[in-house]
């Protein structure tokens, strides 16, 4: 080869690895829109400490999950939440329970402070679901509210939620996710009251 054909060669190549870029990474969180204060409630002067969410099935990373049937599953390579889903909820809830204005305080379970109360939750299931022609984000975790002073079990309830997607994809499945959080989150608030 001569001088030429390696300059051309190398254009070539140069060309093509300039022309080539790495597809971008889509973000999203959760934006729910406002819940309404409770004008009255049993635990105005009382503290309530929410844990960290558990998994039962898969594990809980950022990754945004699919699934076309129970065994054919996926996670979206080019789209993610903004950060573990666990910690996402977990900070969702927390600002959900404190706007609401239902107890004195609300607390991260990292928190060294005594509470009266705590709010475990189990999440069973957090993926886009599409079935044929039936695109849903769907949305399903369990609650436990427990009187921390005595050990006991007040009460206990699985909230489950299936919200219809604009469009076949992780932007639509983000959204239906957000009208489905601002759906729980209403329902929780009225549960705890």
């Amino acid at each position: 080869m001569n001088k030429l054909q390696y300059g051309v060669n190398g254009f070539i190549i140069l060309l093509i690895f300039g022309c080539t870029k790495a597809p971008v990474l889509d973000v999203y969180s959760f934006d729910l829109t406002t819940v309404p204060v409770v004008s009255h409630s049993k635990y105005r002067n009382k503290s309530i400490k929410l844990t960290y969410p558990k998994s039962l099935k898969e594990s809980v990373t950022q990754k945004m999950r699919f699934s076309y049937s129970y065994n054919d599953r996926g996670l979206y390579q080019n789209s993610e939440w903004s950060n573990n889903i666990s910690k996402l909820l977990q900070g969702t809830f927390i600002e959900v329970l404190s706007n609401a204005k239902l107890f004195k305080a609300v607390l991260f379970d990292t928190s060294t402070v005594h509470e009266d109360y705590r709010l475990e939750s189990t999440i069973f299931a957090f993926e886009h679901r599409v079935r044929g022609t039936l695109s849903t984000a769907f949305i399903s975790i369990q609650f436990t509210l427990i009187d921390t002073n005595t050990g006991h079990l007040i009460k206990s309830k699985r909230f489950s939620y299936s919200e219809p997607t604009q469009s076949i994809d992780a932007k639509g499945y983000a959204f239906a996710t957000n009208r489905a959080l601002t759906r729980l989150s209403k329902d929780l608030i009225h549960w705890m009251k």
